[in-house]
């Protein structure tokens, strides 16, 4: 089942970006009772931020890893991806600080919920996407036959 086209690929990273936006948009505009439209924005900005961050930062890290010569054991991809994090948040943190006029603690505290909210956000969308995905290809490997 690991055989995913590049479409599909595309498809699940947009649907799991969508899926994520909206969710945090609604639970932003919640607890901060703020229009579920800023908080969208938010979102948005984030999401595309961690993309270009995600493309930099990786690049930066491979070239660093070829200088070096490390390997990247579990504790180097640990260092990774907190080198990752702390770096997308040194950057939306006075983006969210700004964006919803809040101190820079308050924007700190949202943006390390968002952090948690996507492990298990990420376990669970891709659990459901893997069960709905088997389900299908099973079906429709049964109507070519």
């Amino acid at each position: 089942m690991l055989n995913k086209t590049l479409k599909e690929r595309v498809f699940h990273s947009i649907l799991f970006e969508v899926v994520a936006n909206v969710l945090i948009a609604l639970m932003l505009a919640a607890i901060l009772a703020v229009p579920v439209t800023q908080s969208a924005v938010l979102a948005a900005l984030s999401a595309v931020t961690a993309m270009l961050w995600n493309v930099i930062f990786n690049r930066l890290f491979d070239a660093v890893q070829i200088r070096m010569g490390f390997r990247r054991s579990l504790p180097v991809r640990i260092l990774h991806a907190v080198l990752f994090e702390a770096g997308l948040l040194a950057v939306l943190i006075p983006v969210t600080a700004w964006w919803f006029t809040v101190s820079l603690l308050k924007a700190f505290m949202l943006q390390i919920a968002l952090v948690a909210f996507f492990l298990p956000y990420t376990v669970v969308f891709n659990y459901v996407y893997d069960f709905f995905r088997f389900h299908w290809v099973c079906r429709s490997r049964g109507a070519e036959r």
